[in-house]
Parts: structure tokens; C-alpha cells; sequence
């Protein structure tokens, strides 16, 4: 099969193994970070939110189906038992030799064949983040031990995603999720960032100072004895005596010329003692000093510790406040399963360079395609719903208005509109009422036809903000009682307008009955009160004809700067 990985930044609609399989090339992305939903708990949530505390903030069950044994699970567990990967398929199959056929087992099998795919199109410098909770955390570590190899498993991250919960009888608090990291191979990128050294630590261990700062003696050997140079004396000391060998960290080689390359262990003792960096003591024992430096290479676990500011040398930064859950800040947007910024750059920039290629298959509300344009990363977006990937597209737009992307699966005219319409109704919708930035009626869910399909909210007097319905039709057979209908659902739920969008053109009996409800009458003018928009009248440009609209229905990104980084900021 002929794949060519896009060359420009691109958000996908559609089933992400399809998308896998047909756009993406072996070996072509640096670095995968994937979030993916589970069971019931699996809902992909639109970016914006009723005003007033109108309902709860909208969500879009994508995968409502999928983490069910059903046919789907069983052909993604045939997949894998036929793939080339016969350690995956084992494992699979002693995975559903325990399970059964449950939830769990359908969960695993569909992520078991996606992720055989994520490890084909990752570089062998590459590495892959999965995010996850302790729910699925130890089926996914087998089943990536299997695809990847047990050897490639290079660390759990513990990530500390909210504060504490006190209502608990029967187990401690839930505070924490799990991301598993695998690399492609031995060959990975790996140079992770830092955190900084508490104040209090460095006036404990950091106790001498020079022209240069404050430093503390460290060991210039290591444990166990050599043959080569490193086992040689150096100026009378000799480290094989005390079962020892020369051992020069990485941190002194920028005190050496081509750093160190091509230098013996004696001859780069003597540039570093040149260059004050070592300290003979009396018995003759030759240490180094060790600065502060940048701190603390990022370990394992990331906990942000409120309460802590100041504590930081050099910043009134509280302690991992990059990697904060969050909760009424800037950043967050209407999204329960939202990731702060700061943890997906922490590993975008632990294991990619700027200008590598960044996937994330289960994009969600755009947090890792967000983090990726920032860190000047190229980036591939994959999401199985049309609003979402509307929505993750606003947040771009906001974020970066400069930045160049291209959205594909999604349609561009009329004739692929229509497509839609015929190919799945209920993203139909989904996709029309994005056209118009309405929010779907609660949240979006699938169920009886009620004569609502979203909501629009305006202020008409720019305080109290009001609603207008949304009836989407798809198909034909379109008939003035669909309008009346519109009217009737308008009045009952207290509403000011109604907007109704089809994809064929309206009978004229439709347009009567929209001129028959009147307008909606204003101090700053009228509009009228029933609206007949086509869906070639939205790819014209042609919009909703309404009083000002209430901006805080979507939350806007807040606007970037694009910047290149040798560490990330604080």
C-alpha cells in the first residue's frame, strides 16, 4: 500500500485506524502520545459550555459503542492473531483466555491492533506516550511489553492530576494517572528537561562558593576498577587502589575542548583542574565542583505541590506548576478529560526535536496538537468526531492565527456534505451545527428526535443572554410542517429564534412558513424569527442573522507566541 505521511500539519476525521493505515508511512513520526478514552467513562467533550449554569458542560460520547464485546472487537482480535507480531497475538490471546469476552477484553483488543499500527509508523529514534489510570494501566504495560518489547520500556510516569478526595471509605484517594513510555528502540531520543533545585536545598548541599556561584564537591570516580585510562593514576592519586575508576560526568565536558572527544581520562583532568574545576584536598583525593546547574533532570513522578512558591532557586514558581491540574485557570477549557499544556510539552520536548513530527491519535480537545505547534513541532491530529475536529480547529485559530494546517475527512462541499448526510445522520448533524457554532443539544448524545438539535445563545441587549433552537435536516422530503414544527418547539421552550438547516433546497410552502412566525423585534433591530439556512449557503459564507452573539459560550484559547526553546519556561 502507497502511504504518504502529510508534510503539513493536518487534523484527520475519522476512525484513527483507518487513518493509520492509509496516510501515514513506517517510520515516518518521531513521537506518538495518545489518550484513549475507556468504557463508559469514554466521552470526547466540545469546547464551549451553556451560559448561566444551563445543563452540564456538553460532551460527545464518540466511542458510546465501541468498548463492548460486539463484532468490531472481534475482528480487531482477529487482526492482531494474524499479524506478523505473534509476541502481541500471545498475549492477546492469554489476555482473553483470563478476561472473557467483557469490556476490558474489547478495550484491549481494539488498542492492542492500533497500537501494532503506532508502532509501525514510529522512527526508531521515536518514543511513545500512553496515557492512562490504574483502571487499564497493567493490561496496557503487558500489551505494550509485547509490541514493543519488554527492553523498550523506559518509564511509568506518575502524574498527579487533581488535589485531594476526602469522601472515601474504602480506598485512598484517586489522585493520580498513569502514563507508560516505550521507546521504538535503544536508538531514541531522549534529552528531558528540569526542574529546578529548592531554594532550601542548594544553601544545605550547595555550601562553597566562588567567582562563579555557589558549588558543593562531588566524586569524579566510580564504583569498580578499570584497565584502560580511566584506571591510571592521575597527579599521585590512584583510583584502582581504593577499587575505584575515573568517571567524568557530562556536565564538566563544556569545560573541555570538542568536548572531551578523542581525550584521555588523564589529559582531561588536566584541563578541568586548569580550569578550576577540581578541588585536590590535603590527602591528595581529587573531587569536582558541581554546580547547580539547570536541577533536577524530570524523574518519574510529577506532582504539582501547592503552596510551595518561592521554594524554587530562581523562580516564585510553586514546585511542577507546569504540570498543574486544572481547575478555574486560563487554560482550561469545558473538557473533563482536558491535559494541562505543560505536561504535554514536558514530553514533546523531552523526546522530540523542533521540526520532528508529533501524532497524536485520540486528540480530543487539541492539548498535544496545541503543545506540538507551540514547541515548533510538526503535528498530525486524529479525532472521530466532526465537532471536535471543528472545535480543535477554533482552538488553533485562537491560539496561533498565523499558523498554517490543513483539516481532512471533513466536508468541503456540497456533494461531500451530502456524503455525510447519507454515510452516518447523526455526525451529519454534528458537522452542520459547527458550521454555525451551535452547541448540540445535550452535548450531543444520539436519542429520539425531539425537535432540537442544538442551541445558539445570543445577547440581545449585551447582558442577558437568550437562546435560539436548531432543527438540522439531512434528507429529503422536506415539507412546511417541519417549519411549523420549529415554531411550536421555539415557543415551548421559551426561546427568541430558531434556526433551521437542511442540506436540500427548501420547498416554498417551508420559506411561507418561516416569513409567517414574524420577527424578533430589538432595541438595536429586528431579525427574523424563524431561519432557513441550506448547507450551500453555509459553504458561501452565509451565517446566522442574530443579535450579539454570547462569546463566552466558546472559550477561546488564549493567543500564543511562537518561540524557540532551550528549556521550557517555568
Amino acid at each position: 500500500m502507497m502511504r504518504k505521511t502529510p508534510t503539513i500539519n493536518t487534523l484527520f476525521y475519522g476512525d484513527n485506524l483507518d487513518i493509520l493505515r492509509d496516510y501515514i508511512e513506517d517510520e515516518s513520526v518521531d513521537l506518538v502520545y495518545l489518550d484513549p478514552p475507556f468504557n463508559s467513562n469514554a466521552t470526547y467533550n466540545v469546547l464551549f459550555k451553556a451560559p448561566g449554569g444551563e445543563g452540564s458542560q456538553a460532551q460527545i460520547e464518540a466511542f458510546e459503542d465501541s468498548w463492548h464485546w460486539n463484532a468490531s472487537a472481534e475482528n480487531a482480535f482477529d487482526e492482531v492473531m494474524k499479524s506478523d507480531n505473534s509476541d502481541a497475538a500471545e498475549m492477546l490471546r492469554a489476555m482473553r483466555s483470563f478476561l472473557k469476552e467483557n469490556d476490558m477484553m474489547a478495550y484491549l483488543a481494539m488498542m492492542a491492533v492500533r497500537l501494532l499500527e503506532l508502532h509501525r509508523v514510529l522512527k526508531l529514534t521515536g518514543s511513545l506516550y500512553l496515557h492512562c489510570d490504574p483502571v487499564a494501566s497493567h493490561y496496557l504495560k503487558i500489551l505494550l511489553d509485547a509490541i514493543f518489547g519488554a527492553k523498550n520500556f523506559r518509564s511509568e510516569i506518575i502524574w498527579r492530576r487533581s488535589a485531594a478526595h476526602n469522601k472515601l471509605s474504602r480506598q485512598y484517594g484517586p489522585i493520580h494517572d498513569t502514563v507508560l513510555f516505550f521507546a521504538k528502540s535503544n536508538d531514541v531520543y531522549f534529552k528531558p528537561g528540569a526542574t529546578p533545585y529548592t531554594r532550601q536545598y542548594i544553601k544545605k548541599m550547595f555550601r562553597h562558593s566562588d567567582e562563579r556561584g555557589a558549588f558543593r564537591l562531588n566524586e569524579l570516580t566510580g564504583s569498580g576498577t578499570r584497565t584502560g585510562d580511566s584506571g591510571k593514576p592521575w597527579r599521585k592519586y590512584d583510583p584502582t587502589t581504593k577499587g575505584r575508576h575515573w568517571a567524568i560526568p557530562a556536565s564538566l565536558r563544556e569545560y573541555l575542548p570538542n568536548n572531551g572527544e578523542g581525550m584521555t581520562s588523564q589529559e582531561m583532568l588536566d584541563v578541568l583542574a586548569e580550569s578550576d574545576n577540581i578541588v585536590i584536598s590535603p590527602e591528595g583525593r581529587p573531587t569536582y565542583k558541581q554546580r547547580t546547574g539547570r536541577g533536577t533532570p524530570y524523574q518519574d513522578i510529577w506532582a504539582y505541590q501547592a503552596g510551595t512558591a518561592g521554594a524554587l532557586q530562581g523562580t516564585e514558581a510553586e514546585i511542577d506548576a507546569d504540570v498543574k491540574w486544572l481547575d478555574a485557570e486560563e487554560e482550561k477549557l469545558p473538557y473533563p478529560t482536558q491535559k494541562p499544556l505543560g505536561l504535554l510539552e514536558r514530553m514533546i520536548f523531552s523526546s522530540s526535536n523542533e521540526g520532528d513530527l508529533v501524532l497524536d491519535p485520540f486528540c480530543g480537545c487539541g492539548t498535544t496538537v496545541h503543545a506540538a505547534q507551540k514547541l515548533n513541532r510538526r503535528w498530525i491530529g486524529i479525532d472521530v468526531t466532526h465537532l471536535a475536529v471543528s472545535l480543535v480547529r477554533r482552538r488553533l485559530i485562537d491560539a496561533f492565527p498565523q499558523a498554517l494546517f490543513e483539516v481532512h475527512g471533513v466536508p468541503k462541499d456540497i456533494g461531500g456534505a451530502r456524503a455525510l448526510a447519507e454515510a452516518d445522520k447523526h455526525q451529519f448533524q454534528l458537522w452542520a451545527l459547527s458550521m454555525i457554532e451551535a452547541q448540540p443539544y445535550k452535548g450531543g448524545k444520539k436519542g429520539g428526535d425531539t425537535g432540537i438539535d442544538g442551541y445558539l445563545y445570543f445577547k440581545p441587549d449585551g447582558k442577558v443572554t437568550e437562546k435560539a433552537v436548531v432543527s438540522v435536516k439531512g434528507g429529503q422530503n422536506l415539507n412546511p410542517n417541519m417549519v411549523r414544527d420549529l415554531v411550536g418547539t421555539v415557543d415551548a421552550e421559551k426561546a427568541k429564534m430558531g434556526v433551521f438547516v437542511t442540506l436540500e433546497d427548501p420547498t416554498t410552502g417551508m420559506r411561507r412558513a418561516a416569513t409567517a412566525a414574524g420577527f424578533y423585534e430589538t432595541e438595536h433591530g429586528k431579525y427574523e424569527k424563524i431561519q432557513i439556512l441550506t448547507v450551500e449557503d453555509l459553504f458561501g459564507g452565509k451565517g446566522v442573522h442574530m443579535p450579539w452573539v454570547d462569546s463566552s459560550v466558546f472559550k477561546k484559547a488564549k493567543r500564543e507566541k511562537m518561540e524557540k526553546q532551550n528549556e521550557l519556561d517555568l
